[in-house]
């Protein structure tokens, strides 16, 4: 890697330190608790961010995810819909949402980053530019666009999980 990819590369896996710290040694009771009706949870935040990082590093890359590729909605209890990342979900499907424990999200997590860091090990210096429509979401952005939207989700989701472990921990 070198240039824009080892900052991406950096920046993935402080979002994987987070993550991991911030579930190490979580009681798993506390992964669907809500601070309150419709919010999200420690667990679908996991989820939600990681399923991000697929669903869009995967597409970039024009290969399967690995949620259905490696069959990782199976670990989750859930469908192998593409399409199914948490994006758009309502409250009533947020309370639904039932996380595996805590050692499932970091491995589906890890497994995730091991993708991304092979995408960023082979993309070429004038990746950032080049134009991708999104087959899930219907829409076209260039790769720097994408990859600005996986950071700053990540970043923000692992803040909130973080808050949330404190805030129940207190």
């Amino acid at each position: 890697m070198a240039g824009w990819a080892d900052l991406v590369a950096d920046q993935i896996l402080r979002v994987q330190r987070d993550l991991v710290s911030t579930l190490d040694e979580l009681d798993p009771a506390l992964l669907d608790r809500a601070p309150g009706p419709g919010a999200n949870t420690i667990g679908w935040l996991a989820w939600h961010l990681t399923r991000s990082h697929d669903r869009n590093v995967s597409e970039l890359r024009g290969a399967p995810q690995l949620w259905i590729a490696s069959r990782w909605y199976e670990r989750f209890g859930r469908a192998p819909d593409p399409g199914e990342t948490g994006f758009g979900q309502t409250p009533a499907q947020l309370a639904a949402f039932r996380s595996p424990p805590p050692a499932e999200l970091v491995a589906y997590h890890a497994a995730v980053v091991e993708m991304v860091l092979a995408y960023l090990r082979g993309a070429p210096e004038e990746d950032l530019i080049r134009v991708v429509t999104s087959p899930t979401l219907g829409d076209t952005r260039t790769v720097q666009q994408r990859l600005v939207g996986v950071l700053a989700e990540g970043l923000q989701h692992v803040g909130q999980m973080a808050y949330l472990r404190g805030l129940f921990s207190a």
